[in-house]
Formats: C-alpha cells, structure tokens, sequence
C-alpha cells in the first residue's frame, strides 16, 4: 500500500510538473514579440565610402587617380566594409536598428574642378547609371551579401534615392539629352517655381520630371549596356514595367523603375530621398506607388525573407523642413504637404537647434505634442550632425554625451551620424566646405583611445535600451520629477505594450526614484545603464550607481 501511494504521488508530481510547464509555455508564448517601429528605430547612416573598407581592390576604378582637394576623392569604402561590421556585431552593441548609406549607383567617372580642385563623385549623389553598383562600392552579390546580413541581424537596409539630377558634366562624362534635362536657370529658392524648375548649383543637369513627354533612352546609356552585353535585357525589362504601370516613357519614370529595381533584387527596406522640394509632389506619391507595389511583390516572392509587416519606408529630405510646421514646408508662395500619400518621415533640421535652445523637458513636450497630432501616424528623422549640414550641434566633439542623450532619448526616429557615436572629428584642417564632415570612420581611436571608448559605451547603452524599447521614439512623454531629471515613455500597439523610466543628470551613488505612476510594488526592474536588478518598493526604487543615468525596465 505505502508503495502504491508513493508511485501515485511521483505520478501526481509529474503530472503537476507537466501542467506547471504548459502554463509557463503559454505564459511564454503569449508574450508579444517586441515590434519594430520605424517611428522609433535607432537608424545609423553612414558615408558608403568613408565607412570601412572591406576590399582593397576595388579601390580605384574608371581611372579616377588625379589628385583630388582633400577629401574630395574615393578612400577605399565598401559595401563589403559594411557587411564585415554587421556580421562582427558593431551595430548589435550600438543597438542599431536600420542602416540609410550614400547611393551605391555608378557614379560619373570624370572629377570636376570648380577652381578649388578635382572632386569625384564618391558621395554617390552623382549618377552616371542608375542600373548598375559603382564598382568602387562593390558588386550585386556584395549588396545582397549585405542586405541578407543586416536582416539576420534584425537591421533594415535604406538605400538612396536620387530623382532630381544626374551628375555633372565632364569630359568623361556628356550631358543627357535635352528632352531628359536642363542645364538652367540655376535655382535661386525665393519661391515654389524658382526651386523647382531650375538646377540646384552649376553644371548639375536637372532632370525635367514635370515632363510628360515619350522620350528614347540616353545615347551613352545604350552605348555603355551594349558593351556592357545587357541592353536587350534592359530594354525587356523596361517595356514590361511601362506595359505594368501604363505611364508614359517619361524622365521620371524611367528612373523610378530603375530605382524600384533594388526593391525587386536586393529586398531593401526603404529609401532616404534626396532633395526632394526640388521636383513636383506628384513625383513622390507616384514614386510611393511603384515601391509599395514592388515592395509588396517581393515579400510575395520571398516569403522566408520576410521580417514583418511594416510597409515600404520612405524618408525625405526637404532641405530646411522643421517639425514646428507639421505637414507643410513653405516655399515663400505656396505651402506644400509631403507627407500625405507619399512620405513616412521628413528629415528634421530643427532639431539640433531645439537641442541646444530649449531644456530637456521643454524639448521633450514639444515632440510629444507635435507628434501625438499635427503628425500622427507619421514622423520625423532628427539629427545632430550630418553630411551636408555645416553647423552641427557639436562640430568640436566637446558634448559627446548630452547629444547621446538628447538624440538617443528624443522623440522621433534617431539618425545617428557615422562617428556621433565615437566623437570622429568634424573639423578638419585644410578641406573646404562638407567635406569636413566626411572623414573617414576613426576606427583606430575606437581600437585604441579610453575617452574614445567610453564615449562609445554610453552611446551603446542608451541605443540598445532605444532599440529595445519602441517607446523612447514613438511612444507618448510624461515627466516625472524635474531635479532631477526623470521622465517615463508608454508605448503600445495591438497586444503589446512598453513602459520605461529614464533619469538624466542624477547624482552618483545611492539615488532613490518615484516609479509608482508606472510600475507596481514588488516589480522587478532592471536599470539597463548599471545592469542592476531592483525591486519596487513603496512605489519607488533605490540604485546605488556611479553612473548619472538610469534607464529602468520591467523584467
């Protein structure tokens, strides 16, 4: 009998023990998935050639070996450069979540020289042909390589979209056709007509996208695709897209099919657009029209492939657009809204002087507000420094932390600046105009310099708290105490919600913070800055740290 009892409770306690870890998988499983929100992505954006270099001979191309002004020439990177630092886990620990590059299209092959000295196209915003990879970039199996990477690792990849201009002319380099673009009159910007129907700097011919009329296709590009042995396959290719759409073989529309290609080929997840208040509105929602669809074609065709649902991304670049006026940029005569059926985001230039204007709290409210309604549902990319932007928050590399924190904590998609992260130089001797912003990345300071390293830490600590937690950028704002800093973001969507406290500028040492308006007695929480478990109790946590920020989650 005794025997009998004990096999009957062995039994009961496997029983108890199945039934225990059923409830703990379903506990488990009904965890939501925390969502990639691109209104709150930690988005790196890097210069293609001035990132890393991965091959060494793939240097120098085209002959492009005369002496250029400093920091005006190719410096070796590429996208095998970028893929090496994806795979080592670089932008894991710096809690990246998407990654915009410089277009990786076939530049001219000549320099120009503007009385200053020779420049190539390295920066990519010079097309020559907008169907092939300039081979100092790399190769289509390099960009796939790429793309396939970064997805495995949970990081979206935006290429760059140029609509408005091919590049300059030079002997290298003839100008395309008329019925393709103008030559003049040179954009003065005072009005809609004035910045739009015009070439933004000498010698950039401008594409005539207002243009409706049926044109051939550019001499030297047919010339270059037969040597190339492709011009049939083009031309195939071609015919089928504008059987598809039904537009006409307009200027823009060719473009449009050749960028959409690299949705098609490569899977990419979205476009920064380049100078964008410099062509029609109507181009941008048709732009949006044939990357949806393109988009919506390959997860159809690559089902496997697929990260989630979000929809194609689409950011642009309207030079001098502040999210103190919404939806509208104004041109001085007319008011125009690019948002609506055409962009996701707008690159925010205001921020960095909201950064250094306003107090943080100050800063934070006005995001929210602006955010929560004139641009709900949509946002905006915000910044410290860039590569055409010459007055940056920092440009001597004295506040390394405080634009951590005003980017990394801020409202809005962060667009962290290839070096923000570890002080690269923006100021450097001898280089005329943005060429100053475009060093190469300082790998070496990172290898070798403390100050450089623990710059870095910081700005890895707050951009994978960032990355893990969508509330930071997209959520909704709330202060909490006002000296010291403390202040809560609450995110959710469909079954998933997300609550954080962050503290700024608090004392070292033992610190005691009101956490009752958002966590529970007996919570337990992790301070992600410190790595320290803590319980609340009586509504509130004590920390001892010697760190000045706090960055609190729920287990």
């Amino acid at each position: 009998m005794k025997q009998l009892l004990t096999i009957l409770f062995v039994a009961l306690a496997i029983i108890s023990c199945k039934e225990q870890k059923k409830v703990e998988e379903k506990s488990v499983a009904k965890k939501p998935e925390t969502p990639f929100v691109w209104n709150g992505a930690n988005l790196y954006f890097l210069l293609t050639d001035r990132f890393n270099n991965g091959d060494t001979a793939n240097d120098v191309n085209f002959d492009r070996t005369k002496k250029t002004a400093k920091l005006r020439g190719f410096k070796g990177g590429d996208l095998k450069g970028i893929t090496q630092k994806i795979k080592e886990g670089y932008f894991d620990t710096l809690g990246i979540n998407a990654i915009w590059m410089t277009p990786v299209v076939e530049q001219i092959h000549g320099g120009t020289d503007e009385g200053t000295g020779i420049t190539y196209g390295f920066h990519g915003y010079w097309t020559k042909d907008w169907t092939k990879i300039d081979p100092n970039y790399g190769t289509d199996k390099d960009l796939k390589k790429l793309v396939e990477t970064a997805h495995k690792h949970g990081i979206r990849i935006l290429l760059d979209a140029v609509i408005n201009h091919t590049g300059p002319v030079t002997e290298k380099d003839p100008v395309w056709p008329n019925e393709w673009v103008r030559t003049e009159p040179q954009c003065k910007y005072s009005n809609y007509e004035n910045t739009i129907t015009c070439t933004l700097v000498k010698n950039l011919p401008d594409i005539k996208t207002e243009s409706n009329e049926e044109v051939a296709l550019p001499p030297q590009l047919v010339e270059k695709w037969k040597q190339e042995g492709r011009y049939e396959q083009e031309v195939k290719e071609l015919d089928e897209f504008f059987a598809r759409t039904g537009h006409p073989r307009a200027p823009r529309f060719y473009i449009m099919k050749w960028l959409t290609d690299y949705i098609k080929e490569y899977g990419i997840d979205g476009y920064r657009v380049d100078t964008v208040k410099h062509t029609e509105e109507n181009v941008w929602q048709e732009f949006k029209k044939e990357c949806d669809y393109t988009f919506a074609e390959w997860k159809k065709n690559n089902p496997t492939k697929v990260l989630d649902n979000n929809d194609f991304y689409l950011v642009g670049e309207v030079y001098n657009y502040s999210i103190s006026n919404g939806k509208l940029f104004n041109f001085g005569d007319k008011d125009v809204n690019y948002f609506d059926n055409a962009f996701n985001s707008l690159i925010n230039f205001e921020f960095k002087w909201n950064a250094k204007q306003l107090s943080f709290e100050d800063f934070n409210k006005k995001y929210d507000s602006i955010l929560s309604n004139d641009l709900k549902d949509y946002g905006v990319l915000n910044y410290m420094s860039s590569h055409d932007d010459g007055m940056p928050f920092d440009p001597k590399r004295e506040k390394p932390f405080e634009t951590a924190n005003r980017l990394l904590l801020g409202l809005g998609t962060s667009q962290v600046y290839y070096g923000d992260e570890s002080a690269r130089s923006l100021i450097i001797e001898g280089t005329i105009g943005d060429a100053t912003l475009r060093s190469f990345m300082n790998w070496e300071k990172i290898q070798n310099d403390q100050k450089t390293q623990e710059v870095l830490a910081h700005w890895q600590k707050l951009g994978q708290f960032r990355k893990n937690h969508p509330s930071i950028g997209a959520g909704t704002h709330k202060m909490l105490a006002e000296t010291p800093y403390v202040f809560s973001r609450t995110f959710s969507k469909n079954d998933f919600e997300d609550q954080v406290i962050i503290g700024v500028d608090l004392k070292q040492g033992p610190k005691t913070v009101d956490v009752s308006s958002v966590f529970k007695n007996e919570d337990e929480l992790r301070d992600a800055y410190s790595n320290q478990k803590v319980k609340v109790s009586e509504g509130k946590i004590t920390l001892d740290s010697p760190y000045t920020t706090i960055l609190l989650e729920k287990i």
